[in-house]
């Protein structure tokens, strides 16, 4: 089985080469060239000492001087030969160095972009700590090998030309090399093979360490309210451990090998020196012979090394390559269509439902999804405002992620201005709709770059205009440097309400034709919330910002009854729809859901009568309001 495992790492770690070697030919030619160079002037070195030694140093001592003629040559052979083995170590070192990071940056392109590329359900389905790793550790372990790629393969050109010289000289001697050079290959075969399963375990620890990291920083609040810093501290502790003894193991078997793949060459040339004395005495070869094929093997001894990192490095490789294939050759894609609306400010938009059925994919590929919505159907109107009011898990934030093509219906359409949003290119879709989450992300950036997000079009009066009716102009003019404060990370800065207030108007500035709010003023006092949808009702008074269609994810009583419509979700299902008076009167649960909704409002303003926009909490421990 082992065997079975060795050979098969092998196999694809070389198919992992093969692939570098295609995507990067010409680096990867410039690299061998200079490695065969570096080679071929090993080979042509010991030919060059051994006559230095046999022809020159040796009649000088019998003569007792030395031409200076002969000296010179010599000397300028010799310094020939040095410049162009430097030369070939530069081309070989700046190649595979070069091969190495284009491979490495383009691959954490392409991961990142497929990151970008596939729906939601993927990534709930895999950790952040998992993604980064991948993005980063996996893909620098992935072409790993390829820095000594380019001297193993110029060290195989050297060696066969060892071996041709060797039998060139004295077939006695070239039997050493034949005896000495397989025996190098095994080493490093039985190298190769004990080290695969160490390497791959450092490798999948260093991702499980980098997600366990991950996750403990992200839920810094959890873990300090809760008091969970020891108990984190200890299962980081627990894994580290484990990724520092798997690593100790790697090393430990390293210096294991390292000092034998050293020995061998040195035994080889013990072996030429005793072989190469005897056949020197029946005249078979002269000194020059035997110092020129005792040099070589004295130093051959490195660049043979070089196969062995490669060996060594294939099963990291191979573990690294298959996580960033994973990502990769992962499927489920929303391609885009060709279709283009109406550009961002030429009115609102017509956001339609007809026949929605939706169901998250299930965790393990053979269990059944479970369905989230099912004959979802409703209109919002151009200019219109309507509001989304259901119980917990009724269905609210995927209906909101289903109008901006987050995710696509299992069956049924949704439209804009009667045009499947699976048609649309990706900028259109951009351009038409911007989403407000509950749980707002800032930037660690400045104000106006949060704000404009490099969109063209979007100077400073846009930002102010998208402030204001965002109803955040004041607190943003109020800070140190206005639109040029820095928020911090996750905007730690900031309080809950600013937050939201900041990510309304970035999506304002962009001058969508529908706008989406889920639960996105769950944090702003509600005089405040009220303010601001009146403004995004009557929007036509705001220079600059355009009236939008708004679809709102609602649970107060004030902001419900702002909408123009009510549609009112139970299980995935629209259970009745109209105004918030027509549906207080006709449908007993929604009535329920409200007042209890507003019962808790009462209670919340009781229990924090300082309301929104107080001060950030220290050390960036906000508090986000969320049902």
């Amino acid at each position: 089985m082992a065997s079975r495992t060795s050979r098969d790492v092998l196999s694809r770690g070389l198919g992992v080469l093969r692939q570098a070697i295609r995507e990067q030919p010409r680096i990867f030619t410039v690299a061998v060239v200079g490695s065969v160079l570096f080679g071929g002037m090993i080979i042509i070195s010991a030919r060059v000492v051994g006559t230095v030694i046999g022809e020159v140093a040796l009649p000088a001592i019998e003569r007792g001087e030395v031409g200076a003629g002969t000296l010179a040559l010599a000397a300028t052979a010799l310094f020939g030969i040095s410049v162009l083995r430097v030369a070939g170590i530069v081309g070989r070192r700046l190649g595979a160095g070069y091969m190495q990071y284009r491979l490495q940056a383009s691959y954490r392109r392409r991961v990142t972009r497929r990151y970008l590329e596939l729906p939601l359900s993927w990534h709930h389905r895999n950790s952040t700590g998992t993604l980064l790793s991948n993005a980063n550790s996996d893909v620098e372990a992935a072409w790993y090998p390829i820095a000594p790629l380019p001297f193993a393969v110029g060290t195989l050109v050297m060696l066969v030309g060892a071996i041709v010289s060797l039998f060139a000289t004295d077939w006695a001697l070239a039997l050493v090399g034949l005896a000495v050079f397989p025996a190098l290959f095994a080493l490093n075969v039985v190298y190769s093979r004990r080290m695969a399963p160490r390497q791959a375990r450092a490798q999948r620890l260093r991702a499980e360490v980098s997600g366990i990291a991950h996750e403990s920083f992200d839920g810094a609040l959890v873990v300090k309210t809760m008091g969970r810093e020891a108990q984190e501290t200890a299962r980081f502790a627990g894994r580290a451990g484990e990724l520092r003894d798997s690593l100790i193991a790697v090393g430990r078997l390293r210096g294991i090998f390292d000092p034998l793949l050293e020995t061998l060459p040195s035994l080889g040339t013990l072996a030429v020196l005793v072989v190469g004395a005897f056949r020197l005495r029946q005249g078979a070869i002269s000194v020059t012979e035997l110092v020129s094929v005792a040099f070589l093997f004295t130093v051959l001894a490195f660049p043979v090394r070089a196969i062995g990192w490669v060996l060594a490095e294939l099963p990291r490789s191979v573990a690294g390559w298959d996580r960033v294939r994973r990502v990769l050759d992962a499927t489920g894609e929303m391609p885009y269509g060709q279709r283009v609306l109406d550009p961002a400010g030429s009115g609102p938009a017509t956001l339609t439902f007809s026949d929605v059925h939706f169901s998250y994919p299930p965790a393990e590929a053979h269990q059944p999804g479970a369905q989230v919505l099912g004959e979802v159907g409703f209109t919002v109107p151009a200019g219109r405002t309507v509001a989304l009011v259901g119980p917990t898990g009724a269905g609210k934030s995927t209906i909101a992620s289903l109008a901006v093509r987050l995710v696509d219906p299992d069956t049924g359409v949704v439209t804009l201005d009667g045009v499947d949003v699976r048609e649309l290119t990706a900028a259109s879709l951009a351009g038409t709709v911007a989403l407000v989450a509950q749980v707002p992300f800032v930037f660690d950036d400045t104000v106006r770059a949060n704000i404009a997000l490099d969109r063209p079009g979007i100077d400073d009066e846009a930002v102010w205009a998208a402030l204001r009716l965002a109803e955040a102009d004041g607190f943003v003019a109020a800070l140190p440097d206005g639109l040029d404060t820095m928020v911090g990370e996750r905007g730690t800065s900031l309080s809950g309400g600013q937050r939201q207030r900041l990510t309304l108007a970035r999506a304002l500035a962009g001058r969508p034709r529908l706008l989406v709010l889920d639960d996105a003023t769950s944090a702003v006092d509600p005089r405040v919330e009220a303010a601001i949808l009146a403004g995004l009702r009557s929007s036509t008074a705001e220079p600059g910002v355009p009236v939008a269609s708004i679809l709102v994810v609602a649970y107060r009583r004030a902001t419900i009854a702002l909408a123009d419509e009510v549609i009112y979700v139970e299980q995935g299902r629209v259970i009745a729809r109209g105004t918030h008076n027509e549906l207080l009167a006709t449908v007993p649960g929604y009535v329920d859901l409200v007042t209890a909704y507003e019962q808790a409002e009462v209670e919340r303003a009781q229990e924090s009568p300082y309301g929104d926009d107080v001060a950030p909490l220290p050390s960036g421990l906000e508090i986000e309001v969320d049902r």
